[in-house]
């Protein structure tokens, strides 16, 4: 396509699509040594394929870049992560910077601690650089989503497992091509009420702290290598445990007290949220009937389910097709939706 008919130059809006997932929760979080024996903040989030956030952006070439619509109106850090991802991609493309329209679905509730900011903020930089023809490298897209909401899970990654410095947007250790496979049964602790996260207290963290942090950490690494889903529930009731610290949920002990009543591996918690989930291994001798019980005991708890899904990967293409179509196509608008997720 030359400059004389491509739509940048001859003012035409272009658009783009992306699509991002979001997690439920954590499996590991702490303070880990990075390669040059740093300490720092890292995670490892458990993915799902679904819920998640469309984003669609229709590129307008001939506006300011200050004219930037949002739809709806109240996403603040897509809107950041629109105007840096348009500065990116113009800067790699040699197009001029310009404004445009950007509208956001997502599905994901807020507040439960399943990455719902980011998975929007990631929806929008691929929509973005999609309406360039681009497809941006991980770094890239993790650096941007940093910046426009600083800090970040690592749902850029689609699923794979790593230890990721969530406030700096890098991978600390890839920890393999994917996480043994478990069924989970999710729930929600606290009523399923939103946690502020910006209000909970910031532990003091010693170096006897970061020692214990970095054995789980090579626990979760074997357990990876070896598909071992008992030693990575192991994992995460630990790492949920110390959360407790901070969070306190009156339901953690009722919880991991179903979870060794009905045979799973263990449990793991949003660390800054109120979603939680029974880990079980698929491979598990009448796993139908334990997840069946776990389903009963957590009702005469109290503690809501939401629903229970599998982590086995998909190759769902969360991109768009770069394909810099003209506009045309519309992506309709709905609020994100509030807790609790709905059971299937």
């Amino acid at each position: 396509m030359t400059s004389a008919t491509h739509p940048a130059a001859t003012g035409i809006a272009v658009l783009g699509t992306g699509r991002a997932p979001c997690h439920h929760g954590e499996i590991l979080q702490g303070v880990f040594l990075d390669a040059d024996g740093r300490r720092c903040a890292g995670l490892v989030t458990l993915p799902m394929a679904d819920p998640g956030s469309t984003a669609v952006f229709t590129r307008r070439p001939d506006t300011p870049p200050e004219a930037l619509v949002v739809v709806p109106s109240d996403r603040t850090k897509a809107a950041r992560a629109a105007a840096l991802a348009t500065a990116e991609c113009s800067g790699r493309t040699g197009a001029p910077p310009c404004g445009g329209e950007l509208r956001l679905r997502s599905d994901v509730p807020v507040g439960l601690g399943m990455g719902s900011s980011t998975s929007e903020v990631i929806a929008t930089v691929r929509a973005v650089a999609d309406s360039y023809g681009l497809r941006l490298p991980v770094a890239t897209i993790a650096r941007l989503a940093v910046r426009a909401e600083s800090a970040c899970d690592p749902l850029m990654l689609d699923g794979r497992p790593v230890l990721f410095a969530q406030r700096e947007g890098r991978i600390l250790e890839a920890l393999g091509p994917a996480l043994p496979p478990l069924v989970v049964v999710g729930c929600a602790l606290g009523g399923a009420a939103p946690v502020d996260t910006l209000s909970l207290p910031v532990p003091e963290v010693r170096d006897e702290d970061v020692r214990r942090y970095e054995r789980l950490r090579a626990a979760l690494r074997r357990a990876v290598a070896t598909g071992d889903a008992h030693l990575l529930g192991t994992v995460a009731t630990a790492s949920a445990r110390r959360g407790q610290q901070v969070l306190g949920h009156p339901e953690f002990e009722a919880l991991t007290d179903i979870a060794r009543r009905t045979g799973a591996v263990g449990v793991q918690i949003a660390h800054s949220g109120a979603v939680a989930g029974v880990l079980f291994d698929p491979a598990a001798p009448d796993l139908r009937h334990r997840v069946h019980d776990c389903l009963g005991a957590l009702e005469a708890h109290d503690i809501p389910v939401t629903r229970t899904f599998t982590t086995s990967p998909t190759e769902e293409n969360q991109h768009g097709p770069a394909h810099r179509g003209v506009a045309g196509e519309t992506c309709s608008d709905t609020p994100r939706r509030p807790a609790p997720v709905p059971a299937v």
